[in-house]
């Protein structure tokens, strides 16, 4: 996770040059089995897959596949790493590229309401349990009145942040609200602070803040391990949040993802996220190791 790597880095440009990809790609992506037939194009089957991720673990998790078993599979694999939460899946429904792996159910299903998008889960792949960090204390009875705890601040990442200092018993919220909890669901906030931030920065907040509630994949870049590092860790057992390959609906079926689909859930690869992740990354399915 901490290797280089050689996928494509996406950059501000990517979403500069939308509307000139989307023109040239307006007879046919590779995301449409059909696209291309009648020109006398290659069948979308023995072009690359193109998969949009998040760099750390799913980018990682791909390139494991890309480098050992899709050549074997008969699959061209290609990762473009994303490094925030809403371009994957607006490039997925685009066509921009063909499948994502990077989310969750409950932010999927947020997305597709608020986005009138139709991307669909193909397969569970793994669990990052989201963790509360500090650089400025030791543990949780440490945590007092006055201070400033940040959340992610999209809806299903910040409910999901609120249930967890709820069960670690920072703060009470209104029954029943789940994973829609906001802010304003608090009942006591006994004393602390909040400060809302964009997932992907709330790492770099942990200096100014006194604690700090972190995405998993986001806690592995900046070098903290949630196994060990986190004053709270979600519990893996019955956990919604399992991430997941998807698609474009009508794309399920597609031969290339169809493939991916299974090389994800394959015993090599559940090894690979237990041997490397030790415990901050879980497998969410059920092939036996390798």
């Amino acid at each position: 996770m901490r290797n280089s790597r050689k996928n494509i880095k996406v950059t501000a440009a990517f979403a500069a040059t939308t509307a000139l990809a989307l023109g040239l790609t307006a007879c046919g992506t590779s995301s449409d089995p059909g696209a291309g037939a009648a020109s006398g194009d290659k069948p979308a089957e023995s072009e690359p897959l193109v998969v949009a991720a998040s760099p750390t673990p799913h980018a990682d998790i791909l390139n494991f596949v890309k480098d050992n078993l899709a050549e074997k599979a008969g699959l061209k694999l290609e990762v473009k790493e994303f490094t925030d939460y809403v371009l994957p899946n607006t490039a997925t429904e685009q066509g921009q590229v063909d499948a994502n792996f990077f989310q969750h159910k409950p932010y999927l299903d947020d997305f597709n309401k608020k986005n009138k998008t139709t991307i669909v889960p193909v397969v569970n792949v793994h669990l990052e349990p989201l963790g509360l960090y500090s650089k400025k204390v030791k543990s949780l009875k440490d945590i007092k009145a006055g201070q400033t705890i940040a959340v992610p601040n999209d809806t299903t990442n910040e409910g999901r942040s609120l249930q967890l200092l709820a069960a670690n018993g920072l703060i009470t919220i209104k029954p029943g609200v789940g994973t829609n909890a906001k802010l304003s669901d608090i009942t006591d906030k006994k004393g602390l602070e909040f400060k809302e931030l964009e997932a992907a920065t709330v790492p770099r907040a942990l200096n100014d803040v006194d604690a700090a509630v972190i995405n998993g994949n986001y806690a592995i870049e900046a070098d903290l391990k949630p196994a060990e590092d986190s004053l709270a860790l979600e519990k893996a057992e019955g956990n919604p949040y399992a991430n997941f390959l998807a698609v474009r609906q009508g794309n399920e079926k597609d031969p290339r993802v169809e493939k991916l689909a299974k090389l994800l859930n394959s015993p090599e690869v559940k090894k690979y996220i237990e041997d490397t992740y030790d415990g901050s990354v879980v497998p969410a399915f059920g092939a036996p190791a390798a």
